[in-house]
């Protein structure tokens, strides 16, 4: 399964999730697979493990770490990607991250 997990105002969970549809439009993985979580509340970001906005998980491993997460965070989430500082996961880094993932590397 593939978590995209997001609380609402964050401004780049929609163009993290629209690189997730296109992939599921590409075949990387059924549609059915993708579960969209809005994350409520510190409560909800603590049971969740929930690392900030936008996260995505592959069978519970967050693509940008590689880990089972630990801890939580309710803030907008900001990524290194190729030597700049992002909120949006590219669609290319993740094509690649669940592949490596649902491979088992």
């Amino acid at each position: 399964m593939i978590e995209f997990q997001y609380f609402e105002g964050c401004p780049n969970a929609a163009e993290t999730l629209r690189n997730l549809e296109v992939l599921s439009e590409e075949g990387l993985f059924p549609k059915s697979d993708l579960k969209i979580t809005n994350v409520r509340g510190l409560d909800r970001a603590e049971e969740l493990r929930f690392q900030g906005s936008p996260t995505v998980l592959v069978d519970g491993i967050d693509v940008y770490t590689g880990k089972s997460p630990d801890g939580f965070n309710y803030t907008c989430r900001i990524y290194e990607m190729f030597g700049k500082r992002t909120g949006i996961l590219p669609k290319e880094f993740l094509k690649e991250s669940i592949e490596r993932l649902r491979s088992g590397e």
